[in-house]
């Protein structure tokens, strides 16, 4: 159908006509955290009524707070499709979709706020498209990707207050919060290959896309208004490149009603190495390592056409997770993924078919140990350490609707 536009753009050449796709994925995330530890060291600072230092405090204690886990809210990713061949060798497609992103939201309480309690990446894509059938072999396909990032930070920074002659010296949280977004061009090349008219093969190479976000940063809490310092505020900068992605596909045509896939991709993932934001008054607001190495995925599945209208389809995904065991963080806490997926196509006309799919995604359980440094006042270093392991699992339901014109 026009999906292909994303998946493969050479296969636009073989639809045999023009037809619109559109549909989404919700998908409803649950994690179990346990085996909680969250601590906090520093200095507390005691000034006289002049400002002057007269003693500092060392302490350490723990960090109280929550983990309740449900921390992905429900999300529905739509997407849109349309391709149109013009003759039996060139086909126009256009896609709107979302290939990238990332969302955790955490309680106001988390224990592990001082690390992030707040983290959305959504990259939005736009892809006109072309391909053309050289021979009834042979098939190319191009496409320009226009994207747009938006992404928010959000962190409870723990700020040391000096004491005075009026008052104790404390230590106090900071709603910390980073915001921008970014505009980028990149592109996507496919190839389709059939040997026999059995046989299809395809390769798909996605580009990376290189982003700057820019957009501002705020700090603020009721006591730094107390103290006269308001809300700090910086501009703030960020460097993201989403990865390039090389994909191979395989459909056998078993019989008539039976056919089986088989899919392989690699992600460059090591281009995203840190989430570092910078300022023009503040040249590092925020530096997180993530130092991810490239990573694979394979699936299998088929498809049984059990008659004319209603195809049942069954499949099983392996996803190796990109992330390290020394930087995983708060933010992403993810690890290796098996997917299960069930799905249907019903097609009560030629020109109409309803496709429905239900998937099972678990993760291994992983561990998430955090540590951070912050002066955000300039009143001396506070560390904070936070540790915890994760189970993670995923329901995902898709549905989309594909009328040929």
């Amino acid at each position: 159908d026009a999906t292909i536009v994303y998946g493969n753009p050479a296969g636009m050449s073989f639809l045999d006509r023009a037809q619109v796709t559109a549909g989404g994925t919700y998908l409803n995330v649950n994690s179990d955290i346990s085996n909680v530890s969250s601590s906090r060291s520093g200095a507390l600072v005691d000034t006289d009524a002049g400002g002057n230092v007269t003693g500092v405090i060392p302490f350490s204690g723990s960090v109280s707070g929550s983990n309740d886990g449900d921390m992905v809210p429900g999300t529905l990713i739509p997407f849109a499709f349309y391709a149109h061949p013009v003759n039996e060798q060139l086909a126009f497609g256009f896609g709107v979709y979302a290939p990238f992103g990332s969302k955790t939201d955490y309680e106001d309480s988390f224990q592990g706020r001082n690390q992030g309690n707040y983290t959305e990446v959504k990259v939005m894509t736009a892809q006109p498209t072309v391909s053309y059938r050289f021979t009834e072999q042979w098939s190319v396909g191009a496409g320009v990707t226009y994207n747009r990032v938006e992404g928010e930070l959000h962190r409870q920074v723990p700020v040391s207050v000096p004491g005075n002659p009026l008052m104790d010296p404390m230590v106090t949280e900071v709603d910390s919060r980073v915001e921008g977004d970014d505009e980028a061009w990149g592109y996507n090349l496919g190839v389709i290959y059939q040997p026999v008219p059995e046989t299809t093969l395809g390769l798909t190479y996605r580009s990376k896309v290189d982003f700057n976000l820019e957009g501002g940063f705020t700090a603020s809490s009721p006591v730094l208004d107390q103290l006269g310092v308001g809300t700090v505020t910086d501009t703030a900068a960020l460097d993201l490149t989403t990865p390039e992605t090389v994909n191979f596909s395989l459909t056998q045509q078993m019989t008539d009603n039976l056919k089986l896939m088989f899919g392989a991709s690699w992600a460059r993932w090591s281009q995203f190495d840190q989430i570092l934001v910078t300022g023009s008054d503040r040249p590092l607001i925020t530096d997180e390592q993530q130092n991810y190495s490239n990573a694979w995925a394979f699936s299998t599945g088929g498809e049984y056409q059990l008659t004319p209208q209603l195809a049942l389809r069954a499949g099983v995904a392996l996803d190796f997770t990109p992330t390290q065991d020394s930087t995983r963080s708060v933010r992403i806490p993810s690890d290796d993924r098996r997917i299960f997926s069930i799905g249907a196509g019903w097609s009560p006309t030629p020109d109409l078919t309803l496709d429905v799919a239900y998937s099972y995604l678990t993760e291994r359980s992983t561990q998430v140990n955090q540590t951070k440094t912050d002066d955000l006042l300039g009143t001396g270093p506070i560390t904070s350490n936070y540790s915890a392991d994760y189970k993670n699992e995923a329901h995902g339901f898709g549905a989309q609707l594909t009328y040929r014109f």
